[in-house]
């Protein structure tokens, strides 16, 4: 699973790396953002691009509050079209979700570390999201998202069992039209990966000293 990532460019830069026109601005870099919060995503919107805040942790139209079940931040890629809270939105929601990075733990002897891992040549990726709008029974609006997973290829094995889905550049237009064929894991080389800080435990914990190397 990805539960926690980063977003340390601009938000123009960010906008300008989908096409997109934003429609809010989020403030400086983002060095640990975690589920429920609001998030950037980018969607296909009558014709343009557009880059748009979501709640991350997507709300099946059943339930009754945000918390009226488990929060869904993750979506399986290898079952996604199969579950009911996800199957209309995989066919008729697709998103992406930029990040400079994120973070995995690797428990070993009843210890938790964290594993930091971002594109090795470039300053941004996008996650395969979908999303959902939901009606609380009062008829306040959300819309939320998850981000798809599939089981770790050889660069985050030995980290975590499962990794987000990234969509390279040149596909992207392809996977918000409803290409399938792009949930997989990444080619061999798509990430740098190091040991960080414990200090990204908790959740609490910002700045750019989170995504800095360990060294030993």
């Amino acid at each position: 699973m990805c539960g926690r990532f980063a977003l340390t460019l601009p938000h123009d830069a960010v906008a300008g790396w989908f096409d997109a026109t934003a429609r809010a601005q989020f403030q400086g870099p983002q060095f640990n953002i975690c589920p429920s919060q609001n998030i950037s995503v980018a969607v296909k919107y009558e014709g343009a691009n557009i880059l748009t805040p979501m709640r991350w942790g997507f709300i099946p139209h059943w339930y009754n509050a945000p918390n009226d079940g488990p929060m869904l931040i993750n979506a399986r890629g290898e079952t996604v079209g199969e579950k009911p809270a996800f199957r209309d939105a995989i066919a008729k929601r697709r998103c992406l979700i930029p990040a400079s990075g994120f973070y995995e733990w690797h428990r070993a002897d009843g210890d938790k570390v964290p594993w930091y891992f971002r594109p090795a040549d470039d300053e941004l990726m996008a996650f395969a999201g979908i999303w959902q709008a939901w009606t609380a029974p009062d008829g306040a609006r959300q819309v939320s998202c998850a981000m798809l997973t599939v089981d770790a290829g050889e660069q985050m094995v030995d980290v975590h069992h499962r990794e987000p889905v990234v969509i390279e550049r040149a596909r992207q237009l392809d996977w918000l039209e409803g290409d399938l064929d792009l949930i997989d894991k990444a080619p061999e080389g798509f990430y740098r990966k190091y040991r960080v800080s414990k200090d990204v435990n908790k959740a609490s914990a910002s700045g750019e000293k989170l995504i800095e190397p360990v060294v030993d």
